[in-house]
């Protein structure tokens, strides 16, 4: 019955318990045998098992008593929080999760800000009780101070050992309403997320919010109008199980005949052909990326195999985008991702389960340019930078950064963002020892070592989380990198006018480092347009000719050092530089 019925999320900062609560409803709720049973259940990848991370959203329907559970299990990392939002849509409640020891923490804010926006019921759960720093009663005055959440009840339990969760369920029973609509009027289903079956096509995860679907209807996409006939319709429990039907208010997933995934995006509706719903639910926009990567493979031979590893993996997760491109490191893929994190997966998924071995590039973002014209172009690649005589304003993406620590690691974070040219909006006091920046950053010097230095100057403790880009006009140059007058189109980059000196120093003098010496001498530039602004020298590689002399006269080694001289001379006028694939891989790292 759908008043029965509930469907929530649990939603909270990276490694707050999400998925070992998901593993205890599973046993409390007998969704799964003991005997089958292994820790982060739904968290089916190698990867996310290995780095303790959700990738995925992950959906289970669970019975208890005579109530159905549709629980969609989210990820914490702000790489993947397009991934929240997606389960947000199909709910109409929410657990709040925040770990005991560390408290309130930039992702829970974030997680939290998106369930008020959907309006979603909130239940606060204190997590990890049973660890023996745990201090339930601070991180409640925390929670309590969070706007909204000042009468809610707040729910203490512990994951590991299952004290607590009876209570749990029995709240999420009580509190969360029953979905609406209506199981007489047109059929509206939403799609949250979808996935590619080698052998069936594309497995679509839906919401019903009007009507019901039944196996042998045809069915269409309220966006593309495209039209499908019903295959199965069924729930995951969270194997996939076929049903008769799915009705008003539940959670489950479709397979009607669509082959290619692109045909049908998350955040369709989907309806009968006849008869049909008037107008669509309201979907949430396309991830677009915001980081890009150029992978080239390590052989000339494996361009193919990296290309259907490629279309392979878009299947299932549509969320990055790649084309293929060449430059002077060969034939390689330019991969737009969501963040750093994301390119990291993927590429690690593309090592592992297609053993193929790649050299990526430096992540860049995407800038705006303004021309004379009037006309606004969208750069990935700093290639593509048209004639600097022709732009008006130069933007790039910046976006706005919250950061949680301790009082005592203030100092240093606020060095650390202002150094990354960040520009404060408000500091802001949480409880008694904490503090919450918020800070707008430029998106580019967030991709090398941001995280690593934040985690650096706060012993680990500081915890961050940024919303969508924006763009902003800033003072940009192209960089480009010389080899012996030979410009190297990899290398190139963009730079802040302020940043460019230091920043080209470092490029040649890290050149210098790794790149190993030549027959003859070689100079390493960074230049901005004609003007060169950093160089570094490279010597030859020394070999000495007159070892197989033994006496005799001086002059013989002196014919012999002249020759070598002059051949060096020529060798630099005609000579190869050989370009290793670890200078690429090293040079911006």
């Amino acid at each position: 019955m759908q008043k029965h019925i509930r469907n929530f999320c649990i939603v909270a900062h990276i490694d707050h318990g999400k998925s070992t609560l998901a593993d205890q409803l599973l046993l409390l709720t007998n969704t799964i045998e003991e005997r089958k049973f292994r820790e982060q259940y739904l968290d089916s990848m190698d990867l996310e098992r290995e780095r303790g991370i959700t990738i995925k959203a992950h959906t289970v329907t669970m019975k208890y008593r005579n109530y159905i559970f549709n629980l969609i299990d989210t990820p914490g990392h702000v790489d993947f929080s397009y991934e929240v939002s997606r389960a947000l849509a199909a709910c109409e409640g929410a657990i709040l999760l925040i770990d005991a020891v560390e408290g309130v923490q930039a992702q829970t804010l974030a997680n939290f800000h998106l369930a008020l926006q959907q309006n979603l019921k909130i239940i606060p759960v204190i997590n990890k009780i049973d660890l023996p720093h745990a201090d339930p009663e601070k991180v409640e005055k925390e929670i309590s101070a969070l706007p909204g959440l000042e009468d809610e009840i707040i729910y203490r339990i512990s994951s590991q050992t299952g004290e607590g969760i009876e209570e749990l369920i029995q709240a999420i029973i009580e509190d969360i309403s029953p979905p609406g609509g209506s199981a007489e009027a047109p059929l509206k289903a939403l799609s949250f997320d979808s996935m590619y079956n080698p052998y069936r096509g594309v497995r679509l995860l839906i919401r019903v919010f009007e009507g019901k679907i039944t196996p042998g209807k045809e069915i269409k996409s309220m966006a593309t109008g495209r039209s499908y006939h019903v295959e199965e319709v069924g729930i995951l429990t969270p194997e996939a199980t076929p049903t008769e039907e799915l009705n008003v208010g539940e959670v489950g997933y479709i397979y009607a005949n669509i082959k290619n995934i692109s045909e049908v995006r998350t955040g369709d509706t989907l309806t009968y052909l006849e008869p049909s719903a008037d107008a669509p639910l309201p979907g949430y926009r396309k991830a677009k990326p915001r980081v890009f990567i150029t992978f080239y493979p390590s052989t000339g031979e494996e361009v193919s195999s990296l290309r259907k590893a490629l279309e392979k993996l878009s299947l299932n997760d549509p969320s990055f985008t790649y084309r293929q491109e060449t430059s002077s490191l060969g034939t390689g893929f330019h991969c737009g991702f969501l963040g750093s994190l994301h390119g990291e997966i993927i590429r690690e998924r593309l090592e592992r389960e297609f053993d193929l071995d790649l050299v990526g590039t430096a992540p860049r973002v995407t800038y705006r340019i303004i021309t004379h014209k009037g006309e606004t172009l969208e750069l990935e690649d700093p290639r593509e930078l048209p004639d600097p005589g022709s732009i008006k304003e130069f933007q790039e993406p910046w976006v706005k950064t919250m950061v949680i620590t301790s009082i005592k690691y203030l100092g240093p974070i606020l060095q650390l963002l202002e150094s990354r040219r960040g520009k404060q909006e408000k500091m802001e006091v949480l409880g008694k020892d904490k503090v919450i920046l918020t800070y707008h950053l430029p998106l580019s010097e967030m991709l090398m070592d941001f995280f690593d230095r934040l985690k650096s100057v706060s012993s680990g403790y500081a915890t961050v989380d940024y919303g969508i880009p924006y763009y902003r006009a800033s003072r940009l140059v192209k960089m480009d990198i010389y080899l012996n007058r030979q410009k190297v189109d990899a290398l190139s980059l963009i730079v802040h006018q302020d940043e460019a000196y230091k920043k080209g120093k470092e490029i040649v003098n890290r050149i210098k480092e790794i790149l190993p010496s030549h027959q003859f001498p070689i100079n390493v530039r960074a230049a901005i347009g004609g003007k060169i602004i950093a160089r570094a020298d490279i010597k030859t590689l020394r070999k000495d000719v007159t070892a197989p002399l033994y006496g005799g006269d001086i002059t013989r080694k002196r014919k012999l050092l002249e020759k070598q001289k002059k051949g060096k001379k020529r060798l630099k006028e005609i000579g190869k530089i050989k370009i290793p694939q670890e200078v690429f891989l090293n040079v911006f790292r």
